[in-house]
């Protein structure tokens, strides 16, 4: 049983970037600004980013338990736990800083710092389990999707 909660606790933890991003993200079509900006041809729906999100918090959050539940290693956790809270911070915080601030050059920068993170963070978690470490690489994937819209927009706007 305890398990299950440590499991619970790490998805929560995992999905804390989103219910903060909830907060800035347009959701519904009056969104002036967004709704101004010349977008990329491959930008998906709205709807797809909220699926997408979903899944890729919650496959964090399954990385993040993983790493929790390793009694084995002897290894200190704390570098994985740290880049774990960096990624985490700088995902709301572009979130913020695009949606809240508008302010798309800006958040380039902070995607371009939570890649790198994100990158370093699946590498500390790789001695505490393969398995989060291969769980944490779509999350990478997509983020270098979200590099090319913000970039998009960025130069088209």
């Amino acid at each position: 049983m305890k398990k299950f909660w440590l499991f619970v606790l790490a998805v929560f933890i995992s999905l804390i970037p989103g219910i903060i991003g909830v907060m800035f993200t347009p959701s519904h079509s009056d969104d002036l600004w967004y709704n101004a900006l010349n977008n990329s041809v491959l930008t998906p729906d709205g709807w797809v980013f909220g699926v997408a999100w979903t899944i890729l918090y919650t496959l964090l959050g399954i990385a993040l338990f993983l790493v929790m539940k390793n009694e084995k290693s002897r290894q200190n956790k704390s570098k994985a736990y740290v880049l774990f809270a960096a990624q985490m911070g700088l995902n709301a915080l572009w979130t913020y800083l695009f949606f809240g601030l508008n302010f798309v050059g800006a958040a380039l920068l902070c995607l371009v710092a939570l890649i790198v993170i994100s990158i370093w963070m699946a590498i500390a978690f790789k001695p505490f389990s393969r398995a989060a470490y291969y769980l944490i690489w779509p999350y990478i994937a997509w983020l270098l999707f979200a590099l090319y819209l913000n970039g998009t927009i960025l130069l088209l706007n």
